[in-house]
């Protein structure tokens, strides 16, 4: 695909207020019917459309979205991606979702400004280095790059880290993915936007679905705020909201909703070129572009629907980050928010057909959405348009929770991100 703006032409829409510049893609209204629907304008569900379109020829198809793209979990997390999972299940999940995401922007004609910066994750205890070193060898017997760090080699990768005898929160080594890193959240939902609408998928804003119709026990569409849409197959990627969805289609699912805070600090030259996770305070950071640290929190362990989070869990994570950064003291803090998680008891998420025919759902990645993205659009998009579970999601069906063949990522995903 050729890049539709010359360096004359975005001067020129720059200067008349973008007036001349040409939607990335097109906002449409809803057509009667379609092959398929998608509930959720976020990254998996644009994601799904797209390869809907592009693997499986299928585009009539419509992304239906209660707000605006990219407004909810997408907008709203720290851009972390990553495949450091312990089980074969997860690695193979998480590791094709990374590699999508490294020819993203090649892919997609769009720079998702991918930095594949690594991350280290601390070791503040034996236990610490202990279980990290199973992970690492876990990891490379599933054929994913890990090692472990020294103290002087986290040092050296993570300066101003409190390294001192008297460190409140002593750093004895760590571990390290350095594929991992971060990419551009808004460039993804808009990536995929582009190019799902460019090859016709139809993306619909501000458009509630209320219901679902039914026939024969079979969904056959849905009811919104702008009329009945008829489809032979619907698909939810509504991350926190999933089980709002389930309850209208009357079925429930293993899924609690929790806010998931993240903020960022003052702009400062660049002093922190890694991702760092400290699972002993719940607490991981990365400097951003523009010069903000950007920092995450645990989970505000009770559910919730507040795109805010409590002050508590924010006193504490910021506690947790002056104790390893005591530099970082006086920074003032420039904007806080929460994203609605959706947590089930495995930490792994849900990926295939519901109880309900005609009705599937790509849901359950609690904290670690974002990094999914391209995998939960590709795994959702081939069950909707094959019905067969792609070989990579059906370990992560929702039948799992009635065999009791359950994948428990706690530990990998004990960082919330």
């Amino acid at each position: 695909m050729q890049n539709r703006y010359s360096a004359w032409s975005l001067l020129r829409g720059a200067f008349s207020g973008q007036r001349n510049w040409s939607p990335a893609w097109t906002d449409a209204a809803p057509k009667a019917a379609y092959d398929v629907i998608v509930v959720g304008g976020g990254g998996h569900g644009l994601a799904t459309a797209y390869y809907l379109a592009k693997n499986h020829g299928l585009n009539n198809v419509a992304v239906i979205e209660r707000g605006w793209i990219g407004g909810g979990n997408t907008g709203r997390n720290t851009t972390i991606v990553r495949s450091n999972y312990l089980y074969p299940e997860s690695a193979r999940l998480y590791d094709f979702s990374l590699k999508l995401y490294e020819g993203l922007s090649a892919e997609l004609n769009f720079n998702i400004m991918l930095s594949q910066r690594g991350l280290v994750l601390l070791a503040h205890s034996r236990h610490d280095l202990d279980a990290m070193s199973r992970w690492a060898n876990a990891m490379r017997m599933n054929g994913i790059d890990a090692g472990i760090l020294s103290r002087d080699e986290v040092a050296a990768m993570v300066p101003g880290l409190d390294m001192s005898p008297q460190a409140r929160i002593p750093v004895l080594g760590g571990f390290t993915q350095r594929r991992g890193g971060t990419a551009r959240h808004d460039a993804i939902a808009w990536g995929y936007a582009r190019a799902a609408s460019a090859l016709g998928v139809d993306i619909i804003q501000n458009c509630e679905v209320q219901g679902f119709v039914q026939e024969g026990g079979r969904v056959v569409g849905v009811d919104t705020t702008r009329g009945r849409i008829n489809a032979d197959r619907v698909g939810i990627a509504a991350a926190g909201h999933s089980s709002v969805l389930a309850n209208l289609a009357g079925f429930r699912l293993p899924v609690t909703s929790y806010a998931l805070q993240a903020m960022v600090s003052e702009p400062l030259k660049p002093v922190l070129d890694t991702v760092v996770l400290s699972p002993g305070t719940g607490a991981y950071l990365s400097q951003s572009d523009k010069g903000e640290l950007v920092i995450g929190a645990m989970l505000d362990l009770f559910p919730s629907y507040a795109q805010r989070g409590s002050f508590a869990v924010t006193q504490s994570i910021l506690a947790g980050v002056l104790a390893l950064f005591p530099a970082y003291a006086r920074l003032k803090m420039l904007r806080q928010w929460a994203g609605i998680v959706d947590v089930v008891h495995d930490s792994s998420p849900i990926i295939g057909a519901t109880p309900v025919p005609g009705l599937y759902i790509n849901c359950g990645w609690g904290t670690g959405g974002f990094k999914g993205i391209p995998v939960g659009g590709w795994t959702l998009a081939h069950v909707l348009a094959t019905g067969e579970n792609h070989p990579l999601a059906e370990p992560f069906a929702l039948s799992r929770f009635v065999t009791g063949r359950l994948i428990d990522e706690a530990a990998a995903s004990g960082i919330a991100h």
